[in-house]
């Protein structure tokens, strides 16, 4: 009997904003790395998630939702977006079946004609449609593009998530594992960490200040006794901004770092410290040196 050829390579999850592309890569990679929020754009780099079986390594993309820029974040975000699609083995194109087809969809759709990488179709959130409503929604995204393969699944309950794992692994070549197979992702634990501190100020906070913000670890030891000190930065452009994140004699910022340390010490492993500090980065949003310093590098 030959053996079978282990086969790996790479994906990118693309779809407009909010159709649940981090709670699939979190889902599949069977731990937080990604993080969700209710708001768009909550995604600034290609995050890298690692999937091992004894079938193949699929290594994940996950980008922000690509939609039309009004910054230069919003530029540098698309871009990055746009990017991946060329580059990698098959696509991932999520829809959120409650929604609709909508402009943004279309938007999509028309920079998938461009590429010549094969997409699967991914309807997510199946479970908020009765199954009969399903079908036309299929033929209408059959209509606009021929999509290689098309997948219904519910990304928060895993529905029908190894029926799309085993649908990606037939689009991958036979190549090497790239990484070990207790690896989830490539990015180091101090760009996790800076997530999950964001992801915490994007549910506890409203208006502006969702994209007014960015978070950077200054400073992360771990001491004799296995206590992980950290000491992070959360960067706004306003003054009053400031206020807003620190709350009322400190309660806001308080209860940010207890949420995340919950998460990065579940992340981690290991007991954790966090020290969090609000400083004001005047439009940082707009401007390029502020961006590469914050990690969004254009490519």
């Amino acid at each position: 009997m030959s053996q079978k050829k282990f086969k790996s390579g790479f994906v990118s999850i693309i779809g407009r904003p909010n159709v649940g592309k981090s709670t699939l890569m979190n889902q599949i990679i069977g731990q937080k790395i990604a993080i969700m929020s209710d708001k768009p754009q909550t995604t600034r780099n290609k995050i890298h998630g690692v999937y091992t079986s004894e079938q193949g390594q699929i290594v994940f993309l996950d980008t922000p939702g690509i939609h039309k820029p009004t910054s230069k974040l919003g530029d540098y975000m698309t871009k990055v977006a746009q990017s991946t699609l060329g580059e990698v083995d098959a696509i991932l194109f999520l829809v959120d079946v409650a929604d609709g087809i909508g402009g943004g969809d279309r938007f999509i759709i028309e920079q998938l004609k461009l590429v010549k990488t094969p997409v699967i179709l991914v309807l997510n959130k199946i479970d908020k449609v009765h199954p009969e409503a399903l079908l036309p929604i299929i033929v209408q995204y059959k209509d606009l593009y021929a999509f290689a393969e098309i997948v219904p699944i519910s990304a928060l309950s895993g529905n029908n998530i190894t029926t799309l794992l085993d649908q990606i692994v037939r689009y991958l070549p036979e190549g090497p594992q790239y990484y070990p197979a207790d690896q989830v992702t490539d990015h180091p634990e101090q760009f996790v960490c800076a997530e999950l501190i964001r992801e915490k100020i994007l549910h506890l906070t409203r208006e502006e200040i969702p994209h007014s913000i960015a978070v950077q670890i200054e400073d992360m030891k771990v001491q004799s006794n296995g206590l992980v000190r950290i000491s992070a930065v959360i960067f706004v452009e306003r003054d009053s901004q400031k206020g807003i994140i620190i709350g009322k004699q400190g309660a806001l910022l308080k209860e940010i770092g207890q949420k995340a340390r919950h998460d990065i010490e579940a992340l981690l492993g290991s007991k954790a410290f966090l020290e969090l500090w609000v400083k004001v980065k005047k439009d940082w949003r707009n401007q390029d040196r502020v961006l590469r310093d914050l990690g969004f590098r254009g490519e």
